[in-house]
């Protein structure tokens, strides 16, 4: 089975820039959105059914703003979408999808904000998913998405001048040490120990062209999943967005 997580930022602009044909092309089994910035009543019917594929999904009550969804050519036992927080469900940010043989979850973590104002906000999120997941560590569980955390110093081109920063601070870096602790294993790690693999460039100073970059997104998948784990992989050079798309193939 293959999966692939990707911060779209904007489901709609993503369709124009040719979203179909790629899904068509690569024909994951199941591909998980973040940002999507768009609602039900926003969408004609094609965003919902793409040859081969359902969907569900989660939006912001906010317009324009946030949101998750998922495309599966499977459909799961059960979908819920929350987790207990009152602001972070009424932004759309998680679906979980529940199969007979593992549970997905489709994350979309709060950046936190330049100025920190909502790194509080963020932490607290931080602490009620850790919380969930200690729940349920020894199901098999798949957490993709955006975490809006670069973990270690190989994980973006600056360290040293973003150390503190958002996205780089040590309070939230200790939150990805967590969901390490508790057993579950970065995919792409596993695989690659390389620098220079990151998953978000800056719309500024050509950053993308010059792979100024950050790994924020990931795939971590519970210890009992690990022996069926067959790879994981950054789709760098797919374009539409200031986030590539990241999966993993998985034995299920």
């Amino acid at each position: 089975m293959r999966i692939i997580s990707w911060n779209v930022n904007g489901l709609r602009s993503v369709y124009r820039k040719g979203f179909v044909e790629w899904l068509e092309k690569e024909s994951p089994d199941i591909v998980c959105l973040q940002e999507i910035k768009t609602r039900k009543d926003q969408m004609s019917f094609d965003f919902f059914e793409p040859s081969g594929y359902q969907m569900v999904f989660s939006s912001a009550e906010k317009k324009g703003y946030s949101g998750v969804a998922v495309y599966f050519k499977k459909v799961p036992r059960k979908v819920v979408k929350d987790i207990g927080l009152k602001r972070f469900d009424s932004e759309g940010r998680i679906l979980k999808l529940v199969y007979e043989k593992f549970i997905l979850l489709n994350v979309y973590i709060p950046h936190g904000s330049r100025d920190k104002r909502n790194l509080k906000y963020k932490l607290q999120v931080y602490r009620k998913l850790i919380k969930e997941l200690e729940k349920s560590r020894k199901e098999k569980i798949i957490i993709a998405g955006d975490f809006n955390i670069a973990h270690k110093e190989i994980d973006l081109a600056r360290p040293k001048q973003n150390m503190g920063n958002t996205m780089f601070s040590d309070d939230e870096r200790a939150q990805i040490d967590s969901i390490v602790d508790l057993g579950f294993i970065d995919s792409f790690r596993k695989y690659n120990k390389d620098g220079e693999n990151y998953t978000w460039w800056p719309y500024t100073v050509n950053a993308r062209e010059r792979n100024l970059g950050w790994r924020l997104d990931y795939i971590f998948v519970s210890k009992p999943f690990l022996h069926q784990l067959e790879n994981a992989f950054i789709l760098k050079d797919i374009e539409g967005s200031d986030h590539c798309p990241v999966g993993i193939d998985i034995a299920i």
